[in-house]
């Protein structure tokens, strides 16, 4: 672990402290490419975020000068890894993947992810000042994070889509009086969906199921 530590430490002053840094280390962003099934993606993304808080958790313990830009990063990247799990999940279910078993690992994965950030806040380090902003997001991020995760799948699909569509809706509201006709124009250029032909005539019955 300690070694693991050193290491991260070095990726993290290579990013630098700046609010682009990436959340993730160039061998975990490669292991993520490589797995596309939303279910081992999500399992990949919890172990990610359980080693940034047992990182965190050493450093608190050790009490070295210096230690809590560390843990401001390491806890602003844990936030963004529990962002990437919800954006992971939404995604699945837009594409209607099923994800009982990546759900059921991050119920549980946070549960506890939630309970150490806690114990960490309740001790009260001495540096705690100087990122007690980020510790708080990462709790209100991972309880927010939870609660989705404990949500029926069928419900949050549905609260997805329409969200979805709210969104769309507003860009399209947006919209200035060229910029519709431009749209409108481009839809009726591009005409409906082909449907796939059918030798049913239109009086036919429906097939069976």
């Amino acid at each position: 672990m300690k070694t693991l530590l050193v290491l991260f430490c070095a990726g993290l002053s290579m990013f630098g402290q700046v609010g682009g840094r990436d959340f993730l280390t160039n061998d975990e962003a490669d292991q993520i490419r490589l797995v596309q099934e939303p279910n081992e993606r999500l399992k990949l993304y919890l172990l990610f975020a359980k080693q940034r808080v047992e990182q965190v958790d050493q450093l608190v313990s050790q009490n070295k000068p210096g230690r809590s830009v560390l843990i401001h990063d390491l806890l602003e990247d844990y936030t963004k890894i529990i962002d990437a799990i919800d954006t992971v999940a939404d995604d699945a279910l837009r594409r209607k993947v099923a994800l009982n078993i990546g759900m059921a690992a991050t119920v549980d994965s946070e549960k506890a992810l939630l309970a150490r950030l806690q114990k960490i806040q309740d001790s009260s380090p001495s540096d705690l000042a100087r990122y007690d902003y980020v510790l708080k997001d990462a709790i209100d991020t991972t309880s927010d994070s939870l609660d989705l995760s404990k949500e029926d799948l069928t419900g949050r699909a549905s609260e997805v889509a329409a969200k979805d569509k709210k969104e769309k809706d507003a860009r399209t509201a947006a919209l200035t009086p060229e910029e519709a006709k431009e749209k409108k124009d481009q839809e009726k250029k591009e005409g409906p969906a082909k449907k796939k032909p059918t030798l049913r005539r239109p009086t036919d019955p429906p097939p069976k199921q």
